[in-house]
């Protein structure tokens, strides 16, 4: 099932870090930084109102508000070198780039005024009092513990605090999956900060502001369509070697980034051992995706559903 097993010529220019792997499984989701029972929505009242006290500097012209870099969490290390760290740098809002039932995304520029840095971001903004329920929540929240109990009641109950609460744990269950598999060379995009519950991650696509596409609108043929379906299995077998698999895994979480396949929307990673259900997700996504890759021509010997589930949990450990 993996590329060496055919005979297959691709590119061999991956980075170095996409060599290293690292074993290791989350004992514990991280919590959202909060005191007592103080509300996404109140935490940003309350930022806005320090900032207005401490800056009494004017934003330059156009720019729609100081770079957030030393308000929340930030990316792992080593950053790359595009990413743009100074507290003067201004952010630019310059439209949507997706919307969801879940978060919305934003393009965002970054620059640093006075210089030529400049940063594309897309900024993934949770939402919480919009929706009732997430999509699919209660099954991927299986096996993510919350340090207080009375924050795993109000979940549990979906009461307004804990709506706000789910937001914030997508954020940081997001940030958490996305930092540890950039760290062991997983094709995912840098996440450079998180804050309340918006994600600022490398933008994937043009100078432009143009998006890379989603496989599900592309239509790869021949050579295209393999080394991209080898290119899925070797990230899979990164996630698998960390105990983890996406959880939603589909032909639309997925991005094609300069002929480079990249994994998307990781906000509902599951815990293989964790998570009673872990091995059904496991089974869904590769199901999901060996699907899409047959029905676009790929042969069944070489996207065998079986044989790449058992492959994944070999390489979880659980064979």
């Amino acid at each position: 099932m993996r590329e060496h097993d055919f005979e297959y010529d691709r590119d061999s220019d991956l980075p170095a870090r996409a060599k290293r792997r690292r074993r290791g499984r989350f004992d514990d989701e991280p919590a959202p930084e909060r005191r007592g029972r103080l509300t996404e929505e109140a935490r940003v009242r309350l930022a806005a109102a320090r900032a207005d006290a401490l800056d009494a500097e004017e934003l330059p012209e156009a720019a729609d508000r100081w770079s957030t870099w030393g308000d929340g969490d930030q990316g792992p290390l080593p950053r790359p070198d595009w990413v743009i760290t100074e507290l003067g740098a201004v952010d630019h809002e310059l439209g949507t780039v997706k919307t969801g039932k879940e978060a919305d995304v934003q393009l965002v520029r970054r620059s640093l005024p006075g210089t030529d840095r400049v940063s594309l971001l897309a900024a993934k903004r949770y939402r919480s009092n919009d929706h009732r329920m997430f999509h699919r929540d209660a099954g991927y929240l299986e096996g993510r513990r919350m340090r207080k109990s009375r924050e795993m009641r109000a979940v549990a109950t979906r009461s307004s605090f804990g709506r706000n609460l789910i937001a914030e744990q997508w954020a940081v269950a997001e940030f958490a999956a996305l930092s540890r598999l950039w760290t062991v060379g997983a094709p995912v995009p840098y996440p450079v900060q998180r804050n309340g519950t918006e994600l600022l991650l490398e933008f994937l696509g043009e100078q432009d502001g143009s998006a890379a596409p989603r496989l599900s609108q592309l239509r790869p043929e021949g050579a295209q369509l393999r080394r991209l379906w080898f290119e899925l299995v070797d990230a899979l077998h990164v996630l698998a070697s960390l105990g983890l698999t996406h959880g939603d895994l589909s032909a639309y979480n997925l991005l094609v980034h300069r002929d480079r396949l990249v994994l998307i929307d990781l906000p509902q990673v599951v815990d293989l051992v964790a998570n009673p259900r872990g091995m059904d997700y496991l089974v869904r996504d590769v199901r999901n995706i060996t699907t899409w890759f047959t029905s676009r021509g790929l042969p069944t010997g070489l996207a065998d559903a079986e044989e790449l589930v058992s492959e994944l949990r070999a390489e979880a450990g659980m064979a």
